[in-house]
C-alpha cells in the first residue's frame, strides 16, 4: 500500500496565537519501506506521524493510501481504516492497566468483532518473548516488556503500515537497539511499511531513508 502525502499542513489555534506544527509537506512512501523521521522536540515529527495515521485531520493537504484519501473520510471512517490497515506504537505505550498482556494484544481484534487467530497470536507472542507474560498486567511488566506488548497489539490485525512514535524513548541503549532490530525484523517478515519517529541520531542512522523535520518543515530526505 503506497502512501502519498501532498501539501500537508497542520495549524493549531487561530489569529495571533496560531502554531504552525506542519508546513506544506509533500513526499511518497512505498510499500515495505523503512523510514525514520528525526528532529528536535516540537519540530513537527509526531504531528506528521499522527496525520499519516489518521489520528488527526490536517488543516490542508492530503494523506492517501493507494486510492483512499484519509482527508475525505469522517473520524469514524478514519478510525475503521486505521483499525484494519495501520498499527500504532505510542511512546507511552497506552496499554490498558486493567487488562493482561494477552488481553491488551488481542484488543484490536475484539474491536473488529473478529475471531482471534490463535496460531498467529501465539506466534507473535513467542517472537516477542511474551508467552510467559501473557497473564501479567502492564504494571507487572518491565518497560521493555510493555513495549513489546504494544508492538504485538499494533501488528495483531496484520496492518500494512506500522507507525512508531519514539519507541525507544523509555529504554536504555541496549534495549533500544534490540527494539529497533525487532521492528526491522517484523517489518521484513510481514511486509509492513515501517515509519519510526525518533530524536536519537544513532537510531535514525540504522535506516536507509531518513526524513528530517525542523520547525514544521520537511528539511531533508536522505536515502
Amino acid at each position: 500500500m503506497k502512501i502519498d502525502i501532498k501539501n500537508l499542513t497542520k495549524t493549531y489555534g487561530q489569529d495571533d496565537i496560531k502554531v504552525h506544527a506542519l508546513r506544506s509537506c509533500t513526499f511518497e512512501i512505498k510499500q515495505g519501506e523503512q523510514i525514520a523521521v528525526t528532529g528536535e522536540s516540537g519540530s513537527g515529527k509526531s504531528t506528521l506521524l499522527h496525520l499519516i495515521g489518521g489520528l488527526e485531520k490536517p488543516t490542508s493537504g492530503s494523506v492517501s493510501y493507494d486510492n483512499i484519501n484519509l482527508t475525505d473520510l469522517s473520524q469514524e471512517q478514519r478510525d475503521d481504516f486505521r483499525l484494519n490497515n495501520i498499527g500504532v506504537v505510542f511512546q507511552s505505550f497506552n496499554l490498558i492497566p486493567e487488562l493482561t498482556a494477552y488481553e491488551n494484544i488481542v484488543l484490536p481484534v475484539m474491536l473488529k468483532n473478529d475471531k482471534i487467530d490463535r496460531e498467529y497470536t501465539e506466534k507473535v507472542m513467542d517472537k516477542l518473548e511474551l508467552t510467559d507474560r501473557r497473564d501479567h498486567l502492564p504494571g507487572q511488566l518491565s518497560g521493555g516488556q510493555q513495549q513489546r506488548v504494544a508492538i504485538a497489539r499494533a501488528i495483531i490485525n496484520h496492518p500494512s503500515v506500522l507507525l512508531c512514535d519514539e519507541p525507544t524513548g523509555n529504554l536504555d541503549k541496549k534495549n533500544a537497539q534490540s527494539a529497533v532490530d525487532l521492528l526491522f525484523e517484523i517489518s521484513k517478515e510481514y511486509s509492513i511499511t515501517l515509519i519510526v519517529v525518533t530524536h536519537d541520531k544513532n537510531i535514525a542512522d540504522l535506516f536507509k531513508r531518513v526524513l528530517h523535520m525542523s520547525d514544521g518543515i520537511l528539511g531533508g530526505d536522505i536515502q
